[in-house]
């Protein structure tokens, strides 16, 4: 069957619904799913998780998919409508083969899509698995179908993130450390981060000021996606006018947070990174911490400050997680919002163990967040700044004409070209997911940020390349 080729991502599977989501899309997914995980063990060995999110779309997808999975004979175990997070820990928790969460993460309301994860909830990436999902469904190479007596097994599972909850809990060891009772404000944006925060703080000694708690697929108050400075307008003016110590923000699947000081600025995430990293490495010394390209070099000289080891990787989620599985690394961030840690059944977002050690750390300070983040704030950032393409063979001569304008710096390529020089260092990459380039630079101070990013911006902007 023909299915639009541009659903097929770097990190997952995703489009808009219906046109090139739909109940038929989804169900030739589940099968070409199945003919990926059956290329690595019989089907009476294998044991499939499945869960979504809150969208309109979600539940008619999940069944669809999950009918494709069951005439190809795999046994399938529905988790229901929980976060992403949620999901992957299940996955490992429960010793699932793998697994997908239907979901568009951070997309507006006429997207959804699948994401996968294999044993552990290991990340399955476009790499390592999806493009065979792709190529089995476009070329009709699909496992067959099997007879009605050897169709799988559908079950499901109740209460999914009370058990994660009790777990991760567990794992922390709640209960051994004082946390301070702050008073914080948190928009959950109407997805899934709505029941899971509000399960968690159940058990601290918090005052939260709810804002947009209740899943809703349909994103009444603004879109799920706090990276969007629009996005967080509401919450920052709550910090303020409930005299809040901090905030925070998730996405739509609730796999991505975003903190805000009692001013309601948000933490630059290069900044809350390294802090992060820094709790780690407390308690792993020496340990390895994994984030992406993109600067800021703030995170690079805290985890260095805190004798631990840096590995780059490239942008994407599931790609930082692999690149945390091979470096056997503690902890990564990556600068749109997500934070992993490598945890007894695996490594992946973990928002509870996020938040709760990032509480316990300012629970031991005597001052405002922003006090805490203000001597950090020792490089100025862009913030990723992006250009439409006519095409990405455009974008590949583009890179080359900038790597040549910049060779006297030292240059590397983990995912597109970075460039570094003595008071200034930026990186330029093609988007994995849409014809734009994503240009970013940090610098020592802001003259020199401002002069360099319109420079190469320039660059970027010319015609005729």
């Amino acid at each position: 069957m023909h299915i639009e080729p541009s659903i097929f991502k770097a990190y997952d599977i995703r489009g808009i619904y219906p046109n090139e989501v739909n109940a038929d899309v989804a169900y030739a997914i589940g099968r070409g799913h199945a003919t990926l995980l059956l290329e690595k063990a019989p089907r009476e060995s294998l044991r499939i998780a499945v869960s979504g999110d809150m969208r309109l779309s979600t539940e008619e997808l999940k069944q669809q998919f999950i009918r494709g999975m069951l005439d190809s004979g795999i046994d399938v175990e529905d988790l229901g409508m929980i976060s992403t997070p949620t999901f992957y820990y299940a996955t490992a928790y429960f010793g699932f083969d793998g697994g997908a969460q239907i979901s568009a993460s951070h997309n507006p309301k006429e997207w959804n899509g699948f994401k996968f994860v294999g044993r552990h909830a290991a990340p399955i990436s476009y790499e390592s698995g999806i493009q065979k999902i792709q190529a089995a469904i476009e070329s009709d190479h699909l496992a067959p179908l099997v007879a009605e007596k050897e169709r799988g097994e559908l079950t499901t599972r109740a209460a999914v993130l009370d058990t994660v909850l009790r777990e991760q809990l567990t794992e922390m060891d709640v209960g051994t450390t004082k946390i301070h009772p702050f008073k914080i404000a948190i928009d959950t944006a109407n997805g899934m981060g709505g029941p899971d925060l509000k399960s968690f703080f159940a058990s601290l000694p918090c005052t939260i000021v709810w804002l947009n708690d209740i899943p809703d697929g349909t994103f009444p108050a603004h879109p799920a996606d706090p990276m969007k400075e629009e996005n967080t307008t509401l919450l920052r003016k709550k910090i303020v006018e409930e005299h809040c110590d901090l905030g925070i923000a998730s996405d739509g699947d609730g796999d991505r947070h975003f903190f805000f000081d009692e001013r309601g600025e948000v933490v630059p995430q290069e900044i809350l990174r390294g802090l992060m990293a820094q709790i780690e490495l407390h308690t792993h010394v020496g340990a390895t911490v994994v984030y992406d390209i993109r600067p800021g070099k703030i995170t690079r000289d805290m985890i260095d400050d805190a004798g631990g080891r840096s590995v780059i990787a490239p942008v994407g989620h599931s790609l930082i997680k692999q690149k945390m599985i091979d470096e056997n690394a503690v902890f990564g961030g990556e600068s749109s919002g997500h934070y992993f840690y490598k945890l007894t059944y695996g490594t992946f977002e973990a928002p509870f163990v996020l938040i709760y050690k990032f509480l316990t750390f300012l629970s031991t300070k005597n001052k405002t967040l922003s006090e805490i983040i203000a001597p950090y704030k020792q490089y100025i950032n862009s913030g990723e700044i992006n250009t439409r393409l006519e095409s990405r063979g455009v974008g590949t001569k583009l890179l080359e004409r900038i790597k040549e304008a910049y060779k006297d710096g030292m240059q590397t390529s983990v995912d597109g070209l970075s460039v570094s020089y003595p008071n200034y260092w930026f990186n330029v990459r093609l988007s994995n997911t849409e014809p734009l380039i994503r240009f970013i630079i940090e610098a020592r101070n802001r003259e020199i940020m401002e002069t360099k990013r319109d420079k190469i911006l320039q660059l970027i902007n010319t015609p005729s390349i």
